[in-house]
């Protein structure tokens, strides 16, 4: 039987993989597979206009998905399983230096409701730079820097207390990591593509396509260039207009790359241990959303993660994306999101799908390990099976 897909997306690398699988295209509610804007889920799952899935249709969102992707949510739930897992006399949420995924996680609170939780910290240390994001944007919209009080104050003001209709939407501040790692003087962070098919029991996978995304001038602090977004923010959305942009590497580097640079510059040890604290990290993550996604065995996730690495080779997560960006900026970078999408694919469609003899896919997403074909995936954490490390 033919697969049947649905897309809001136009994007080639994920048409492509369906069009090399030889599916057929529907814009009705026959489809096997919905590959969904985050608005289309919302749609899809509401009381008022969803509908109920059969057996053979998967989606690419769990329906609260915002619990991990929104950042306030992020924030959030990861506070809440941290004095969870204090609990915990097993203590197994730690990493072997006694660390949990609170200290890798910049101090966050979200705007306007922990304000004035906010100025206590920030009297604590004045004149420290702080970063301020919209909840539910991407792609670097709406993000700035700020290091004085009373630019903080003011922005608050404007935004939700001087309006005459104040703004509904929700931002969050966060300590900004201002030693970074730096590569030839430039600030960059990491792309790590995660897999999940099921959150109880948990699932997942990580890809071996990560990379690492620079900006394009050099790293300062200076006052004067704090709002120059070409030397903080390594989105590509916003490096690609800039004049130093580099229009055939993309400003990218694969992260195999940049694990040699470690071990080249810091040693085998120090990249060992960097690299499993970013594995430790995410899963952590992870387990800190079990308790309140819901688990419908209709969907699957593919988190774009995005991690800061600072000049102590220290992991930090900055935010998890539900729809990590399917543009592609180079040959390289399309062949390489064609290869996660055709590898994601490969793990969540049952055998012989979507034919009656097919297995469901409620049983298929935690089905043995050994009977996938996981290309270039890795089992990152299966509480469906024997558990893998999280470290």
């Amino acid at each position: 039987m033919v697969v049947r897909y649905r897309t809001d997306f136009e994007k080639q690398v994920l048409l492509t993989n369906f069009e090399l699988r030889r599916w057929s295209r529907t814009t009705d509610e026959d489809w096997n597979l919905f590959w969904a804007s985050v608005t289309s889920v919302r749609q899809l799952f509401s009381a008022e206009g969803g509908i109920r899935l059969s057996e053979t249709q998967i989606v690419n969102h769990f329906p609260n998905h915002f619990e991990l992707t929104r950042k306030d949510l992020m924030s959030r739930n990861i506070k809440r399983y941290r004095r969870d897992c204090e609990k915990d006399s097993s203590r197994a949420y730690l990493t072997a230096d006694g660390e949990s995924i609170v200290d890798f996680v910049p101090m966050t609170y979200s705007l306007p409701l922990d304000f004035n939780i906010f100025l206590e910290e920030y009297k604590r240390d004045p004149g420290s730079l702080w970063i301020i994001k919209p909840s539910a944007r991407s792609q670097g919209k709406g993000i700035f820097i700020v290091t004085k009080l009373g630019q903080i104050k003011k922005w608050a003001k404007e935004k939700w207390q001087a309006a005459d209709t104040p703004s509904k939407e929700q931002f969050v501040i966060s300590k900004y990591v201002e030693q970074p790692l730096l590569i030839g003087g430039k600030k960059f962070d990491l792309r790590l593509y995660v897999l999940v098919t099921c959150f109880r029991p948990l699932r997942a996978y990580l890809h071996s396509e990560g990379f690492a995304r620079f900006c394009s001038v050099n790293y300062n602090t200076d006052a004067g260039d704090l709002d120059n977004l070409f030397v903080h923010l390594t989105n590509v959305a916003v490096q690609k207009r800039g004049e130093d942009y580099n229009d055939k590497h993309g400003g990218k580097w694969h992260w195999n790359n940049l694990r040699l640079y470690v071990e080249s510059t810091a040693g085998f040890d120090v990249a060992q241990r960097l690299f499993g604290l970013i594995k430790f990290v995410v899963v952590q993550s992870l387990r800190a959303v079990v308790p309140v996604i819901s688990n419908v065995p209709h969907c699957f996730e593919l988190y774009g993660y995005d991690m800061l690495v600072d000049s102590s080779f220290r992991p930090w997560l900055l935010e998890v994306n539900a729809s990590p960006s399917l543009s592609d900026s180079t040959v390289a970078d399309r062949l390489m999101k064609t290869e996660v999408l055709s590898d994601a694919l490969d793990i969540v469609l049952p055998p012989e799908f979507p034919a009656p003899t097919a297995p469901l896919y409620r049983d298929h997403r935690v089905a043995r390990l050994s009977s996938l074909p996981l290309g270039g995936f890795t089992v990152l954490v299966d509480d469906a099976g024997a558990p893998s490390s999280d470290l």
